[in-house]
């Protein structure tokens, strides 16, 4: 358990929290929420003893051990990926290193015998003996090969330090784990294995994430920080979305009466509680789930932008036809015989690994690449709006500010009041649509982006990882938008619940060619998974 007591902190004149008092219980994971600069990670390292609070204090009982996923990927690069691991438990790792330069000695005392005996207690009480092979199993569930177990951390890649780092900070079951967007850079089966690691984790788990799938999958709780304060709510992120929004309607509309949002929260609970993540803590869930009332759920301060694509005309059938499209990039062949037909209300989701291969059918397809044999043909009634991976061509060295940047792409003459309004339900207001382009931040370059492509009125949408960069709220509301949107679509994206929400067919580049399925993302990996225990069954 880790308590939080009257816990403020203000950086300058802006107050990041404010008393904050609760606790963080064992057999629970809770999501911390919460827009971005609102202080989530910094309240990560208040918990962690990494920033002091100006006011308040956090406890943790006596012997009980905390881990934090660490950030800095460099920091062990003189050392072996296990011992790396094994580092997460700094008191075992003390005690190995003691134990064996006690044992190195050539003048072997009876001083140093009584030493190394009460060290090899010690050891044995926190499983020394199995470390290396617990590490191992980390480090193998997460996609480490067993080869790579006894290299330096810099011979690794930026994507395998991350995965150590992880299994350093799961090693030896610490009391509470502090996890910091565990699951960047990380594939769909580490991911997956993280997911059951942290549902069957009996200890106190506290997270920050953008990805809704992970959130909804391992989180019993979601602490929602918001008005600097930090309030628990019973449930995963849907529940939370959905309750607050609920919450935020009723507000709007005091009209209407209470009993008829009461019945509607009331049902609502009744179909979430049968969706605890962990099957023990079910009971208890579902008894805490329909003890919730109306005045238990605040509306939220956060803002989410209003995304809406409206086509300016109807689509026809005849969408795409792509043939033999073959790219090689660098000697490597990205693309190989690419060939397929995209069909009206298609929602196409570019899924796997190869992401230069994604990137580089969507250059091929805006004109921006030419293919190195193959071909393309875009239907008479189709007009295309593409969002690219890297942007930055649209922002940098461009002393536009935001209403006369996003005239530019304006099909007609808009006046500034109506620029204004569309920038205004991407989160721009007031004076803010007058700073330059090129000052943006990521997350505000990718508003701007979709602000662009939904002024086009195109009708077919060709967008290329448009979540990196933003925040929970602008994600949820971009999904929304795209489940909405009436025209075709090709995208990509590593978020499983915008794949999953949005998509109803799934392409993946594989260097054997396509593969082309008309089926959900859900389906789509169960299809997958099947057909690998098939292969392993007559290895």
């Amino acid at each position: 358990m880790i308590t939080v007591s009257n816990v403020s902190l203000r950086y300058g004149g802006r107050k990041l929290f404010e008393d904050v008092n609760i606790k963080f219980t064992p057999g629970n994971c809770y999501g911390l929420i919460g827009a971005n600069g609102a202080g989530k990670s910094t309240f990560l390292k208040i918990l962690s003893g990494e920033i002091e609070p100006q006011t308040g204090e956090v406890y943790m009982e006596p012997g009980q051990r905390l881990a934090v996923l660490k950030q800095n990927h460099f920091e062990y690069e003189d050392f072996d990926v296990l011992t790396t691991v094994i580092m997460g438990h700094s008191r075992l790792y003390e005690v190995m290193r003691e134990k064996d330069a006690i044992y190195m000695k050539p003048d072997f005392s009876d001083e140093d015998g009584i030493r190394a005996a009460e060290l090899e207690a010690e050891f044995a009480e926190m499983n020394g003996w199995e470390a290396e092979s617990e590490a191992a199993i980390l480090l193998s569930g997460l996609g480490i090969p067993e080869e790579l177990h006894t290299k330096k951390m810099a011979e690794l890649t930026g994507g395998e330090k991350v995965k150590v780092l992880l299994a350093q900070a799961l090693f030896g079951k610490p009391d509470v784990l502090l996890l910091d967007e565990p699951t960047n850079h990380l594939d769909l089966k580490a991911i997956s294995w993280l997911e059951e690691f942290l549902i069957n984790f009996e200890n106190t788990v506290i997270v920050v994430s953008h990805d809704r799938h992970f959130l909804n999958k391992v989180c019993t709780h979601i602490a929602d920080l918001d008005f600097g304060k930090i309030q628990i709510y019973v449930g995963n992120y849907d529940f939370w979305y959905e309750s607050s929004q609920l919450a935020l309607k009723m507000a709007q509309e005091a009209n209407k009466k209470k009993e008829e949002k009461i019945k509607e929260l009331q049902t609502f609970i009744a179909r979430f509680s049968a969706n605890a993540s962990k099957s023990r803590q079910a009971t208890s869930r579902k008894k805490l789930l329909e003890k919730i009332t109306l005045d238990d759920i605040k509306p939220s301060s956060r803002r989410y932008p209003y995304i809406n694509f409206t086509p300016d005309r109807e689509i026809g059938n005849d969408l795409l036809r792509v043939e033999g499209l073959t790219k090689t990039i660098d000697g490597v062949k990205v693309l190989d015989n690419i060939s397929f037909i995209m069909n009206k209300g298609d929602k196409i989701a570019l899924v796997g690994t190869n992401d230069i291969a994604k990137t580089t059918l969507f250059k091929i397809l805006m004109g921006e690449m030419e293919p190195d044999s193959g071909t393309f043909k875009w239907g008479v009634t189709t007009s295309q709006a593409y969002f690219p991976k890297d942007n930055s061509k649209y922002f940098e060295d461009c002393d536009l500010n935001l209403v006369d940047w996003l005239r530019q792409f304006s099909p007609k003459d808009e006046s500034e009041s109506f620029l204004r309004s569309f920038l205004g339900r991407m989160l721009f207001s007031g004076e803010e649509v007058l700073k330059k382009a090129s000052v943006l931040s990521g997350g505000e370059k990718v508003r701007c982006m979709l602000a662009k492509m939904m002024l086009s009125g195109a009708n077919v949408l060709l967008l290329d990882e448009p979540t990196n960069h933003l925040d929970l709220e602008s994600i949820q509301a971009l999904n929304n938008g795209l489940i909405a949107f009436k025209g075709s679509m090709l995208f990509a994206s590593h978020d499983y619940q915008f794949v999953q929400t949005i998509a109803n067919r799934i392409f993946e580049i594989t260097p054997k060619g396509l593969i082309d399925k008309q089926m959900t993302y859900e389906e789509y990996l169960e299809n997958q998974a099947i057909q690998e225990k098939v292969a392993e069954m007559y290895r």
